[in-house]
């Protein structure tokens, strides 16, 4: 966005300066991506609408559709086990489709937290958690928690015990990640609304744990 005012009759102050997506370079999966999405459209394979019409699924959907399959696991243990088999299979019981790439539940445990990130680019379970946040994609994030898991963390407030092992997931294009995480501790007799309410984005990221109601 280029620095400049409004003069409509009353004054405002210029807009700070913002650089957009576009002053990036595109990197080389963008640019597959747009070539093969014009040829798909110039071939009448999809049209420009249906494009269009994706891209609104996709902005609009939120965490909360990941954070009901979080609160159904832990309230019935044999939806649990198709969550942990097939992610994709479990979020069409609630009438969500998924996405095409199929995407793994990894389970927090009291011995073992898990975190997800992609190196590369910023693939992401986007249909069940919404669009990945700004820190995710950035270099220092793809970078730092595959070297340095535990101080990334401890940068979002995480502080895990030493006897807790650390896994971090390297998503990819063709296979994504989501965490199940551990459900805390004074929150048995919550039911299933309740219990999504406090699963966030970040806790189905890895880097923060889901809180009882009250222990903030």
């Amino acid at each position: 966005m280029s620095d400049h005012t409004h003069d409509h009759g009353d004054h405002h102050p210029p807009h700070p300066m913002q650089p957009d997506l576009e002053d990036t370079p595109l990197t080389y999966h963008q640019s597959m991506t747009l070539a093969v999405v014009e040829l798909l459209i110039e071939k009448n394979v999809i049209s420009a609408d249906e494009v269009r019409a994706m891209h609104e699924v996709i902005d609009a959907t939120s965490p909360a559709l990941g954070a009901k399959l979080v609160a159904r696991a832990w309230s019935d243990a044999e939806f649990k086990k198709r969550l942990l088999k097939s992610v994709n299979d479990a979020a069409a019981e609630f009438g969500v489709d998924a996405g095409p790439v199929p995407i793994r539940a990894m389970e927090n445990t009291t011995g073992v937290h898990n975190v997800i990130v992609c190196t590369l680019c910023s693939c992401y379970p986007k249909y069940l958690l919404g669009l990945p946040p700004d820190w995710y994609k950035s270099r220092a994030y793809r970078s730092r928690v595959v070297r340095e898991p535990r101080a990334v963390l401890a940068e979002f407030g995480t502080q895990l015990p030493g006897d807790v092992d650390l896994v971090v997931h390297d998503s990819t294009a063709d296979f994504r990640y989501m965490v199940l995480p551990l459900r805390p501790a004074g929150t048995d007799g919550l039911g299933e609304e309740e219990l999504a309410a406090i699963v966030t984005r970040d806790c189905m990221i890895g880097v923060t744990c889901p809180k009882a109601p009250g222990s903030e």
